[in-house]
């Protein structure tokens, strides 16, 4: 690791030391040693803790705001095989995330196609021309969105409410656990490790399109790097019911470059604004 990365983490770690200090300490003020015992964190408290952690709200804002991202899935079917999928993904936020602008271009052995979300809607694009994703790829594409680490570190933009449940442990670790809720009553647990803030994982259920019972979803997240100024997992693992269905592998990740609005645009409604 180079010199500069080394300072840059051992910052990050100073201010989180200080921020655990100003949330923890101020409850040891005034009182009598033998009640020195430190007050639970607040639900905001850790959320906010963990926004620090992964790079602070202001950097998150600034270096977050639009980016490309490069990578493989690797999707397991029904049947048990294995399907990889090369994407690249393209975003530009707003200030909600019903206002972000999302594009996810895929290649498989079978086809090319893109998937948009913009203006609150949805559509694809595959051979220049649009079409309406099935209601799978539309519900999945949307609980990529609202149940993810953004959607944590953004649950005051988004203005989602937060709960506490509790302390756990899960294999020696420590970890927070907040239930998050959205404004579309979208509900995500998150576990948060107690040490580095992280989050190391977050379960939801939702009941797929045609499906008669909700599944129970959880994604892990592994190989956190540290990436202009903010940590990002490289690898995530989605399980469905406790059967592993897709792992992610990112390849590259660049935050700060511009993107054009076109890319955003549905060919068919392009096509009838007047020159």
């Amino acid at each position: 690791m180079k010199v500069g990365e080394n300072l840059s983490m051992f910052r990050a770690t100073t201010m989180l030391v200080a921020t655990l200090w100003l949330v923890v300490g101020a409850s040891f003020v005034g009182r009598p040693v033998s009640a020195q015992a430190p007050k639970p964190l607040t639900p905001e408290q850790i959320a906010e803790i963990a926004i620090l952690a992964a790079g602070s709200r202001p950097v998150l804002a600034q270096i977050r705001r639009n980016g490309i991202e490069r990578g493989r899935v690797s999707r397991i079917g029904k049947d048990g095989r294995s399907e990889d999928t090369r994407y690249e993904l393209r975003f530009v936020r707003g200030d909600k995330l019903e206002k972000d602008k999302v594009r996810i271009d895929n290649k498989t052995p079978q086809a090319e196609y893109s998937l948009i979300f913009g203006d609150g809607k949805i559509f694809g694009i595959i051979n220049g021309s649009p079409f309406q994703p099935r209601a799978e790829a539309t519900a999945d594409f949307l609980s990529q969105q609202a149940h993810s680490i953004d959607a944590l570190l953004r649950y005051k933009e988004n203005e989602s409410k937060l709960a506490s449940a509790g302390k756990d442990k899960h294999q020696g670790i420590d970890v927070h656990v907040l239930d998050l809720t959205d404004k579309a009553d979208r509900k995500t647990r998150y576990f948060v490790s107690a040490k580095s803030y992280r989050v190391l994982w977050l379960e939801y259920e939702d009941t797929p399109p045609g499906a008669s019972a909700p599944v129970k979803y959880m994604k892990r997240f592994y190989d956190y790097r540290y990436v202009q100024n903010t940590w990002f997992p490289y690898r995530t693992v989605l399980t469905e019911d406790g059967k592993q269905t897709a792992e992610t592998h990112i390849l590259t990740v660049t935050f700060g470059v511009k993107i054009e609005d076109a890319l955003f645009q549905n060919p068919e409604a392009a096509s009838t604004v007047s020159p």
